[in-house]
């Protein structure tokens, strides 16, 4: 599905904008503390951004093909990069502590999304 791929691109493009922003111009401005949780935001947005890649990949008719599992598997991974990589960012800029609370709920729609892909995977073989 063309939407995945672009969302992975998108994603992608602004990881690794948000990856030298931060090496750059918040190196002198954040703690060592809040730096790291900006470089993990970071890297969760640009596996995840490959993993929507991956889906939309695999949608295709000669691979797998579209289905429920997969829609359902990159909406959840690019649910996961808004909440996980969304809240980091906003934690680290602000360093309002409860934010944190919030990264979990991305972390639990990113292991949703990678087991609603495999389901598709299992389906697909049988």
């Amino acid at each position: 599905m063309p939407f995945f791929i672009i969302a992975g691109a998108i994603n992608a493009a602004i990881a690794v904008g948000l990856g030298a922003f931060g090496a750059h111009a918040l190196k002198e401005r954040l703690s060592a503390h809040y730096l790291a949780v900006w470089e993990t935001a970071v890297q969760y947005q640009m596996f995840h951004a490959i993993g929507l890649l991956a889906v939309g990949i695999l949608m295709s008719s000669a691979l797998l093909g579209p289905s429920t599992q997969l829609s359902w598997a990159g909406y959840l991974l690019l649910i996961g990069i808004i909440v996980f990589s969304g809240s980091l960012y906003a934690l680290s800029l602000s360093g309002i502590g409860i934010l944190g609370a919030i990264t979990p709920i991305g972390g639990v729609a990113f292991i949703a999304g990678w087991i609603l892909l495999i389901i598709a995977a299992v389906k697909f073989g049988h």
